[in-house]
């Protein structure tokens, strides 16, 4: 890779890691404020995950990548890689849990993980 694209897929890394910080107070706020309702800790993150989703995809195809794909078309590509984050996000809460891990460093460690494999599927598949 040329020393301008590296520079480029940098800055990209750093908008998705930067407007990743907004989808993550969505997903923790929804996730606190179900557990304070009574919801347990991994249908709450499910919930909370699903609220920072919608947030990630709009400044994801408004501000970080450059998409070639209609917007409906993304978000349908979204979808299908929420589903899978989803999975892995409430699996990685769910065996941080079983580890003795408390909810909250369960979730943020779950939430370090999926940063890098959400790029990834986001740069390669959904907003190409």
């Amino acid at each position: 890779m040329n020393p301008p694209a590296l520079l480029a897929e940098a800055r990209r890394f750093v908008l998705h890691v930067v407007t990743g910080f907004a989808a993550v107070a969505a997903h923790y706020g929804t996730m606190a404020a179900m557990i304070a309702l009574g919801l347990a800790p991994v249908p709450a993150s499910t919930v909370g995950f699903v609220a920072g989703a919608i947030v990630r995809f709009t400044l994801a195809y408004r501000h970080v990548f450059d998409p070639t794909l209609p917007v409906a078309h993304a978000g349908v590509r979204f979808a299908v890689a929420l589903a899978v984050q989803a999975l892995a996000n409430a699996a990685l809460l769910w065996a941080g849990l079983a580890l003795g891990i408390p909810t909250w460093p369960a979730q943020v460690a779950a939430t370090v993980v999926m940063t890098f494999a959400n790029y990834a599927a986001y740069r390669l598949w959904v907003f190409r």
